[in-house]
């Protein structure tokens, strides 16, 4: 997400960085690169000239001019007027003041309406709502199926109507009359869509809209067709008035033109962003960790908060003690690697970090998710008294952990090299946070910064050490 624009912004900053003065000359040569950017990341035009003239109006002061940090100052401009165009704040959801609140979920065929369903479901209900699917695409079977599908491996309610039931406004009907007997607070109607606008889809979604009331009418775009994406749904907002803007496929979107453009051409903000398939990849979108993430600041928050919703702090405390004190069994590390996969695919995770120093290297590193999976499959294969002292794992012992996990003596003999080697950068790495306090800070960010980041020597973070164990997946 926003990679190439990121990319092309860094740089300019640099570049900008190498004048020794800053000019309006060599400014102005700096925001005809950006616009570049811009406009080949599939910006809308609008939305780049608007940027563009707010930054030059706002650096043109003779302050920054003379400013001694005059880049750093452009830079925040840049930031300023990323964040307005965005939209200042996050927009949450609405909800009626008597449930249940009616989420009508709108968009073109193949643009993800179903899943995205099935997601905001999913997310309802893990933030403390009650939330019913129902689909009113009677024209595609195989459209309700899947929503019923999704919904049953998520284990939410859905009504799945009756023979008699052909018409979209009658499953509506009855599916807000169960949600009510049920005592659910939302109802997300899943709508039928088509391969472009036309004027019979636009009326039956109308008549929808006339009998449900909803508070929301969430518009499914596919993040990848681009500027595709917002004129449909500038389209539909003119015909039927959406309320935000759910952006699919944005994990495969590298430009994230139609994130940028879409608040400024419809109107309505950017609700929620699909980061890929799985039934948890669907975030709330956050306008300033947005913008942050495109001029290569990274996404700590976001990360920390993924962090928090994975590890519990009481587990991590024992397990900075347990560093402390040398006791890092090989069942401990398990169990961590299990939990770090719970955040979701690493290299996504490292997109996260800043651009700068080491952790702009980190951006290219490939992370191997497979030898994860073989890591864990040795030690699963260990006996509890082998797991908590590997001193006793002799050739014996090795030859048949090996066969029980399907791997060879020599992948067994590496792992126990890699967790000799790491269980003292880890020790060493969590002693140099003993004063920063947290059991996240000191237990999640300390390990995860020692095993993913201590590539060099001398790379500044504290301790002095040097690159992780050979043949680490990371």
């Amino acid at each position: 997400m926003f990679d190439n624009l990121s990319d092309k912004l860094q740089r300019v900053f640099k570049n900008l960085r190498g004048e020794g003065r800053l000019t309006a000359e060599n400014m102005d040569a700096a925001l005809r690169e950006v616009r570049v950017a811009l406009l080949e990341a599939d910006v809308n035009f609008k939305v780049v000239k608007q940027l563009i003239d707010g930054v030059k109006q706002k650096a043109m002061g003779a302050e920054v001019l003379n400013s001694l940090t005059p880049s750093q100052q452009i830079i925040g401009f840049i930031h300023e007027e990323l964040i307005k165009v965005l939209g200042s704040h996050e927009s949450k959801l609405r909800f009626a003041n008597d449930p249940p609140s009616v989420f009508m979920i709108v968009g073109l065929q193949g643009s993800g309406k179903t899943t995205s369903t099935g997601k905001l479901a999913r997310w309802l209900s893990r933030n403390g709502h009650r939330p019913q699917v129902v689909s009113v695409d009677v024209y595609r079977p195989a459209a309700r199926k899947q929503l019923s599908i999704i919904a049953k491996d998520q284990q939410i309610p859905i009504y799945e109507g009756t023979p008699e039931e052909t018409l979209p406004v009658d499953l509506a009907r009855s599916a807000r009359r169960e949600t009510v007997n049920a005592g659910r607070d939302v109802l997300l109607v899943d709508t039928a869509g088509r391969l472009h606008i036309d004027e019979d889809l636009m009326t039956e979604l109308q008549a929808l809209k006339d009998l449900l009331n909803p508070v929301e009418i969430l518009f499914v775009a596919d993040a990848m067709t681009g500027q595709d994406a917002v004129k449909s749904a500038d389209e539909f907002h003119k015909r039927l008035g959406i309320t935000g803007v759910i952006l699919t496929k944005m994990d495969g979107d590298a430009r994230g033109g139609a994130a940028l453009s879409i608040r400024h051409v419809t109107g309505q903000p950017l609700k929620f962003v699909g980061l890929g398939e799985k039934p948890d990849a669907l975030e709330p979108f956050h306008p300033d960790r947005a913008a942050q993430r495109i001029l290569g600041m990274g996404d700590i928050i976001s990360f920390v908060e993924k962090a928090q919703q994975a590890f519990d702090q009481k587990d991590q405390e024992k397990l900075q003690q347990k560093l402390l004190d040398n006791e890092f069994s090989l069942e401990d590390f398990r169990d961590q690697l299990k939990q770090i996969r719970k955040l979701g695919p690493l290299d996504s995770l490292l997109k996260m970090m800043p651009k700068v120093g080491m952790m702009k290297e980190l951006q290219n590193t490939s992370v191997d998710e497979k030898e994860l999976t073989r890591i864990v499959a040795i030690i699963d294969s260990m006996t509890p008294k082998e797991r908590e002292n590997h001193m006793i794992i002799n050739g014996n012992r090795r030859r048949r952990i090996a066969k029980g996990s399907g791997t060879t003596v020599n992948d067994v003999n590496n792992l126990l090299k890699q967790y000799t080697q790491m269980r003292k950068m880890m020790k060493s790495f969590s002693s140099a946070f003993g004063g920063m306090g947290g059991g996240l800070a000191k237990g999640l960010l300390g390990k995860k910064l020692s095993k993913l980041g201590l590539d060099k020597p001398g790379s500044g973070l504290p301790g002095g050490m040097g690159k992780p164990p050979a043949g680490w997946p990371f």
